[in-house]
């Protein structure tokens, strides 16, 4: 690999890496527009409880239905690895999601593992394909929005 190739690797992990943060950190914030404009038109999200919403309207919609009851939440992404192939990426991680509720003495909280399919496009790398599991959970969801 040259040194051209090895650097443009980098900068697409970063890139990729970035389009994350940025989403997950817009969620906190409830800023919900910001996070779904890092999705593809046609994007698939499988989440355990939801089965599979397609299409980045849907998705949006079923995400933010889900979370704006939250007065406060926070989406970490933990061990985030990341495998580049031209203009298609993957990536896997773990989440841990936490939230309250009316109580902010009683957070809910939950993790498990993320599996990713970027694209990259005229815009840049945008998320193609999501699969977030469950693997444990604590506290209580008091609006029963997950399991």
């Amino acid at each position: 690999m040259t040194p051209e190739q090895r650097l443009r690797l980098l900068e697409d992990k970063e890139a990729v890496r970035g389009l994350l943060l940025r989403g997950w950190r817009a969620l906190d914030g409830k800023d919900f527009a910001t996070w779904i404009a890092g999705w593809t038109p046609d994007a698939v999200l499988e989440f355990g409880p939801w089965g599979a919403v397609h299409g980045r309207d849907a998705i949006r919609a079923t995400v933010e239905e889900a979370e704006a009851a939250y007065p406060a939440m926070q989406h970490h992404i933990l061990n985030l690895h990341i495998e580049v192939n031209g203009g298609a990426a993957t990536g896997i991680g773990y989440m841990w999601f936490v939230a309250t509720g009316a109580d902010p003495a009683d957070p809910y909280a939950m993790g498990g593992p993320y599996d990713w399919e970027f694209r990259r496009g005229p815009d840049g790398w945008r998320v193609a394909r999501q699969r977030l599991g469950v693997s444990w959970t604590t506290g209580r969801d008091p609006l029963r929005n997950f399991p």
